[in-house]
């Protein structure tokens, strides 16, 4: 009988996280139907602002209805005084699908590397496209796209475990983050993603409903400068994530596991 109960009472919670999952699946459609007609016709440098100012405003829509729903608690605000910041390299762990979405929505200038599969995606693909995203499909072109992004006073956001954290608390890194920055002489601003919830990480079905509300809170991390020696710096990044996460897990605080809720100014 109990078991009977938490299931109907689940199903108006579930009805209204489908429902915002659709709200972002149609505003993401619409906008990259407009993006696919103004691409080839419209100057790269505005393109690019335009393109990602839009994505930007778009996830932040989503997670501002995701909270005055109460599907989720948000706290992202640690990133607000470095959304103006030029040639910021921001590196995040990578527990679900919606990670992305966290970072770009305060990050109006940054640019995400995606996989090459996603640049055809009709949802993504276009409005990825129009604000001149990077794809992963080869190392030498992504580097050089990076590189150059940087440079032209853009943000990069990287998830150096490559997909999602499939060994927790972190996958082994994946090259390129710190010889990116070694080239544009950019600095890395580490990210930590802590949420209480597995929905849609890896192996997560997007159908099955989590435990609700969704808790997520973003905090910042040390800064590295770039360095002659990439790869020594991408060890030393990597060891500085798992030492922290793991750290983290053991000894949890009550402020990460009931972050104030998500507002937008």
């Amino acid at each position: 009988m109990n078991r009977v109960l938490r299931f109907l009472t689940s199903i108006p919670l579930a009805l209204m996280l489908y429902a915002l999952l659709l709200f972002l699946g149609l505003i993401s459609l619409v906008w990259n139907v407009f993006a696919m007609l103004i691409h080839p016709v419209m100057p790269a440098a505005p393109a690019r602002a335009l393109g990602r100012m839009t994505i930007a405003f778009a996830y932040r829509m989503f997670w501002w209805l995701a909270s005055v729903t109460g599907m989720m608690r948000i706290d992202a605000s640690c990133l607000d005084p470095m959304r103006k910041e030029p040639g910021v390299i921001f590196v995040a762990n990578h527990p679900t699908m919606l990670d992305a979405l966290l970072l770009v929505a305060r990050l109006p200038r940054s640019a995400c590397i995606m996989k090459a599969d996603l640049m055809g995606n009709i949802f993504l693909g276009a409005g990825a496209r129009l604000a001149r995203y990077i794809s992963n499909k080869s190392a030498r072109t992504m580097v050089r796209l990076a590189v150059n992004d940087l440079r032209n006073g853009g943000q990069l956001v990287i998830f150096p475990e490559g997909t999602r954290t499939v060994t927790p608390p972190l996958n082994p890194f994946r090259p390129g983050t710190t010889l990116i920055a070694k080239l544009a002489q950019a600095p890395i601003q580490t990210v930590f993603i802590d949420t209480d919830s597995p929905y849609l990480a890896k192996g997560w079905p997007l159908w099955r409903v989590p435990p609700l509300p969704i808790v997520f809170r973003l905090r910042l991390g040390k800064r590295f400068s770039p360095t002659q020696d990439s790869d020594v710096l991408q060890a030393e990044l990597e060891q500085y994530f798992r030492q922290n996460m793991e750290q983290r897990a053991t000894d949890a605080s009550p402020e990460c596991q009931t972050p104030r809720a998500h507002t937008l100014s």
